[in-house]
């Protein structure tokens, strides 16, 4: 759904990644408050135009320098993404959604079990944290993700693709485990049982008191297989790599990269929130659809 406007803070453009007034309306009071008595400049841009821009990043997987003009300047924008890592505004947007969708399905803020994975993806040449995954064969980062048993986001955290499974689940375990004391129960796969000693599910019981319950696939069984909730950590990833800024890492930080998986998820849960659709499926729809959008202003 398309908002085309001109002028001041409305000026936005018809792209698939520009967020609805309904979307808005669930983020924007998330969204921090500037203290206007500490003084300075007036804002020259809105958050909403700043978040059209960043989630056109996400969504295209283009450089920060080719962000249209007709939204705002790149270095704006990038000041912004940067400065809302740095003071936690991701996080709260983004575990405020989260808590949000839960309700709406019946469930509890605080989750009771689940899921953990990982995935290799390549990344582009330097930057921080990149490594070889020898069997992936992909020479990039990992991610190790953390999801409830909606597949939403808990815990995240970015790694050399080196890196592997059951060192990358310590550590997000760890961060889960101190910020969501209710989950007793993670679900995994095979890669993070060890066939001598199983020393990641003996120290996640002792040091953290969570069951890691290993979900192995059936050998007999050739192809493709649906396991029982590992299934649910899988279909997060197709979520994120549907956004070309995560098919594959871009970034040069490994923050970085943590905060564009948040924004896609915030975006995917503001728009589920919002009873909305992101799907376009060509342009010339939604040529239609801007049409639309600019001729009901015209007239109203």
């Amino acid at each position: 759904m398309c908002n085309c406007s001109a002028g001041g803070d409305d000026r936005r453009s018809c792209y698939p990644s520009s967020l609805s007034d309904a979307v808005w309306a669930l983020i924007e009071p998330l969204m921090p408050v500037r203290d206007r008595s500490k003084g300075g400049a007036a804002r020259t841009y809105g958050d909403r135009l700043v978040l059209d821009a960043i989630l056109f990043v996400v969504r295209s997987g283009c450089q920060w320098r080719m962000i249209p003009h007709d939204l705002l300047p790149w270095d704006a924008a990038y000041r912004w993404y940067r400065a809302w890592i740095a003071d936690g505004t991701w996080d709260r947007v983004h575990d405020a959604l989260r808590d949000q969708v839960r309700q709406r399905a019946g469930r509890e803020c605080n989750p009771s079990a689940a899921v953990i994975d990982a995935q290799s993806i390549k990344s582009s040449e330097g930057g921080q944290h990149r490594g070889y995954d020898a069997g992936k064969r992909t020479t990039g980062r990992k991610r190790h993700i953390v999801v409830d048993t909606l597949g939403l986001l808990l815990v995240v955290g970015v790694t050399a693709a080196s890196v592997q499974d059951r060192p990358g689940g310590r550590t997000v375990l760890s961060v889960l485990a101190q910020r969501f004391c209710s989950i007793a129960l993670v679900w995994a796969d095979g890669g993070y049982a060890n066939s001598i000693d199983n020393s990641l599910i003996g120290w996640a019981r002792q040091k953290l008191g969570l069951v890691l319950q290993i979900v192995k696939r059936t050998d007999d069984v050739k192809g493709f297989q649906v396991l029982p909730r590992r299934w649910v950590v899988e279909r997060t990833f197709g979520w994120l790599v549907r956004h070309r800024r995560l098919a594959r890492d871009y970034e040069r930080l490994a923050t970085n990269s943590e905060a564009m998986i948040k924004i896609a998820m915030i975006r995917l849960m503001a728009t589920r929130l919002a009873g909305q659709s992101i799907r376009w499926s060509n342009a010339t729809e939604r040529e239609a659809a801007c049409r639309a959008t600019i001729e009901a202003h015209l007239t109203a």
